[in-house]
């Protein structure tokens, strides 16, 4: 599976992959900035519901869109357990907001 990329107002939506790793990581940063390029996004939202697999690539492309977020809002939702430990070792979990479904990032006031 390959990632999803969709918007929702000024909300960058993206449906992660079962396996976050280089080459997911790569496509990932490429067409956010290419969708980022063309469209204004205040806040990136990563929706993990069918991601199992996560990798240093994984993270490093979620501080990267954190850090490209500086005036706006990174979240996400659906994590796993597995990867829940991850990003709570990254210190993700310190960064981004979670919740605890697409519907309840698009009604929040932060998305």
């Amino acid at each position: 599976m390959k990632p999803v990329f969709e918007t929702e107002g000024t909300c960058l939506f993206i449906r992660l992959p079962k396996e976050l790793d280089h080459p997911a990581s790569d496509q990932i940063r490429r067409e956010s900035d290419r969708i980022m390029g063309k469209i204004y996004i205040r806040s990136i939202c990563f929706d993990f519901e069918d991601t199992i697999f996560m990798d240093s690539s994984g993270i490093g492309v979620l501080l990267n869109r954190y850090k490209q977020m500086k005036a706006g809002h990174t979240s996400f939702y659906g994590a796993c357990p597995q990867v829940m430990r991850v990003l709570k070792v990254a210190g993700i979990l310190g960064l981004m907001h979670q919740y605890e479904s697409k519907e309840e990032a698009i009604y929040s006031k932060e998305v």
